[in-house]
């Protein structure tokens, strides 16, 4: 299961880098098409839908790599029990909020494809087909939060490249 998780991140994460690609492809055809007094219609949403996907497609395997921005003032003042409880507190509370957030995502892209949802520029691209990517990325957090909760339940590690003893990384 180990895996077949990991792999779902990973995947996620690759999927990520194709639309900062995509991102950085569409934007340098913008500017090359302005230099050449091209009209090309719509590019600006395009990367926009491209850098939010890369975003959102991203935040697993940066949560499962410890790479999150997380405040440990708390944390950094309390000790023991009082540091597990709240850890524990912690990745259920990020559970529950990305579940949310992917419960709001999925029904976005639910109501956007029901009301036939499109962009207001000549394009006319419906919403829904970029929505996906956010309501893709959200699940994998939540499932990467439900995870790293039933690990720490387990005693099982999941984040990776942290330092022994340090909740996470502080720069």
């Amino acid at each position: 299961m180990r895996r077949l998780l990991d792999s779902v991140y990973a995947a996620l994460a690759w999927l990520a880098m194709l639309g900062l690609a995509a991102t950085f492809g569409i934007i340098a055809l913008g500017v090359l098409a302005r230099q050449l007094h091209w009209d090309v219609q719509g590019l600006d949403g395009y990367a926009g839908y491209a850098m939010a996907a890369a975003l959102f497609l991203a935040l697993p395997a940066t949560f499962q790599r410890n790479e999150h921005i997380r405040v440990t003032l708390l944390m950094e003042k309390v000790s023991g029990r009082w540091r597990g409880a709240l850890q524990v507190w912690s990745l259920v509370a990020a559970s529950v909020l990305s579940l949310f957030l992917t419960w709001a995502c999925v029904r976005l892209v639910w109501m956007s494809r029901t009301t036939h949802d499109i962009a207001q520029t000549m394009d006319a691209t419906p919403l829904w087909l970029p929505q996906l990517s956010m309501a893709i990325g959200a699940a994998g957090l939540a499932l990467a939060c439900i995870d790293a909760t039933a690990s720490h339940f387990a005693g099982r590690p999941f984040f990776k490249h942290a330092p022994a003893g340090e909740t996470a990384r502080v720069e």
